[in-house]
């Protein structure tokens, strides 16, 4: 309803617009000769018509067409203002006879409205016989004299303008209903939508046929609901993994304490090592959980530094060759730049780096090789890991780095561990202001790219 209203109030104001402007251009000073000149006229006008008043005691002519009372009031106007100085300006379309009762004779008389919206005068002379008004001479009169010919065609048509702006108000009021109810419709559509999400109900999608804005927002609607969706799956299926990371070691150590104490297995080091190793993976877990939760909240400490990242890079990959070794891979170096320095935790720089090559060394087949390469060039720093076979598929390279997520959807953990090193990698690594990608390797494995921005 507002929208209706707002609408016509806009076409009206339109409208009004244009009468402020008719009635600015007919509020000019008046010329005081013509003035005299035009009241001289309407005094003599006056007189005639009650000289010529009918012995009858009435203005009624028996017979008399349209026309012919047309045709007798130019007369008596043109013959009434014959002898006055300068044109008549059109006094016979600007002036009307009106009778005692207030009923129009001859002539034409400016409707009230007229003379408000047009800002013109209406003077009046009453036609007296003997001693009896018996009628009145009303004449429209403009302030400027110039503007006489524009004022006698209003009057002449005001009944059709009258007529025109009715029309224009209907059509006007018919075209604000039109687009209020064009655009109430897909409002209410959307606002729908809006509650069915606000409800939990994900999956309703509104009608985004349109071609116009409000077509674009019902996309966005439901591009923004998709979205909504999706993050609600990942939400449930994050609930569920990490139920499932928990459970597992859980249950194994609850089968281990429950044996020893039945006495089936007895407490003996061996034993308590592997409780041990369990607890240990569980804490570690425990921690990537949090870490992860706290970088999203945006509490994770970050303490950027200058970091060398050729010496780091270094120390770390051959600190790592015995787990290579254990693993029988071969491992490889590139030419490495001799300094390049780097803004990074060194810390947590040093977490990613261990995420990687343990990453490499747990998923590359026995004989295999791994290849570490550099780049420091620009505003950024390269650090590129490659391994061997087997490598991934394109839907699994595009999962890499979400949570949880194995490329073994068995989850067992011979494959690898919980599958949190590569998404707290990435986190990480965009904490320090770089970014970590993923892509098939020329060797047959994978590739990761580290890029982190140099220290200037």
């Amino acid at each position: 309803m507002r929208l209706f209203a707002l609408a016509l109030g806009a076409m009206i104001a339109a409208g009004l617009a244009g009468l402020a402007l008719v009635r600015w251009n007919f509020s000019g000073p008046p010329s005081g000769d013509r003035v005299a000149t035009e009241r001289l006229r309407v005094d003599r006008l006056a007189k005639r018509l009650a000289a010529e008043y009918p012995h009858t005691g009435s203005w009624a002519i028996p017979d008399a067409s349209p026309a012919r009372r047309r045709g007798m009031w130019q007369a008596a106007v043109d013959e009434a203002t014959r002898d006055a100085a300068g044109s008549p300006e059109l006094l016979a379309d600007r002036a009307g006879l009106v009778d005692a009762d207030g009923r129009l004779i001859a002539g034409y008389r400016a409707s009230p409205l007229l003379v408000a919206l047009v800002s013109i005068d209406r003077v009046s002379r009453a036609i007296v016989v003997d001693g009896r008004a018996v009628g009145t001479l009303v004449v429209a009169r403009p302030r400027n004299t110039d503007d006489a010919l524009a004022v006698a065609f209003l009057i002449r048509q005001q009944g059709r303008l009258a007529a025109l702006a009715g029309f224009a108000l209907l059509l006007a009021t018919l075209a604000s209903l039109l687009l209020a109810q064009r655009v109430r419709r897909p409002v209410r559509v959307l606002v729908r939508g809006a509650r069915a999400w606000g409800e939990g109900r994900l999956d309703m999608r509104v009608d985004a046929s349109r071609r116009d804005e409000l077509g674009d927002l019902a996309r966005a609607f439901n591009a923004l609901a998709e979205r909504l969706q999706q993050a609600e799956d990942a939400r449930r299926q994050w609930v569920a993994d990490t139920s499932h990371e928990l459970r597992t070691p859980l249950a194994v150590m609850r089968a281990q304490v429950e044996a020893m104490l039945d006495g089936v297995r007895p407490a003996t080091a061996d034993h308590l090592a592997l409780l041990g190793r369990h607890l240990a993976g569980l804490g570690r877990l425990v921690d990537d959980l949090q870490t992860l939760a706290l970088g999203d909240a945006g509490a994770l400490v970050i303490r950027l530094a200058r970091v060398d990242a050729t010496a780091m890079v270094a120390a770390s990959w051959g600190g790592f060759a015995p787990r290579f070794g254990a693993a029988g891979l071969t491992m490889t170096t590139e030419a490495l730049p001799i300094h390049a320095i780097v803004r990074a935790d060194a810390q947590r720089l040093h977490q990613v780096l261990t995420n990687l090559m343990e990453n490499s060394v747990r998923h590359t087949a026995p004989g295999g090789r791994a290849n570490l390469s550099m780049v420091a060039s620009g505003d950024r720093c390269r650090i590129v890991f490659d391994d061997s076979a087997p490598g991934v598929s394109d839907e699994t390279l595009g999962r890499l780095g979400e949570r949880l997520f194995r490329p073994d959807a068995s989850r067992r953990r011979e494959n690898g561990g919980a599958g949190l090193g590569l998404a707290l990698s990435r986190k990480l690594v965009e904490l320090q202001g770089g970014e970590l990608t993923f892509d098939h390797s020329p060797l047959g494995g994978l590739r990761v790219t580290l890029a982190l921005p140099r220290e200037a």
